[in-house]
């Protein structure tokens, strides 16, 4: 069984890539890639500010953000004791 990602196993990437270099050739792709990585850095600092705002409108109003941080440790906790519980059946499988 080949690597998947996103749903898409490792031939649908080489067809992926495969069109692509036939479609954009082959000395567009690093340009293609760069604005690729522009568009994908833009969007994640868009999402850190906001996320900054929100926690700072956040500490003005006085509401406690560290509840998701509890709630992510609590989270964290029972995957890693689910882990612990289940990680012999697949090694034995």
């Amino acid at each position: 069984m080949g690597t998947t990602f996103l749903f898409i196993g490792t031939p649908e990437i080489f067809m992926i890539i495969l069109i692509v270099v036939m479609l954009f050739g082959a000395k567009r792709i690093p340009e293609i890639a760069r604005g690729l990585g522009q568009g994908m850095r833009q969007v994640k600092d868009a999402t850190n500010d906001i996320k900054r705002e929100i926690n700072e409108s956040a500490k003005q109003e006085g509401i406690d953000t560290d509840i998701a941080k509890d709630i992510n440790k609590e989270i964290n906790e029972m995957k890693d004791n689910i882990d612990d519980v289940t990680g012999p059946i697949k090694r034995s499988m």
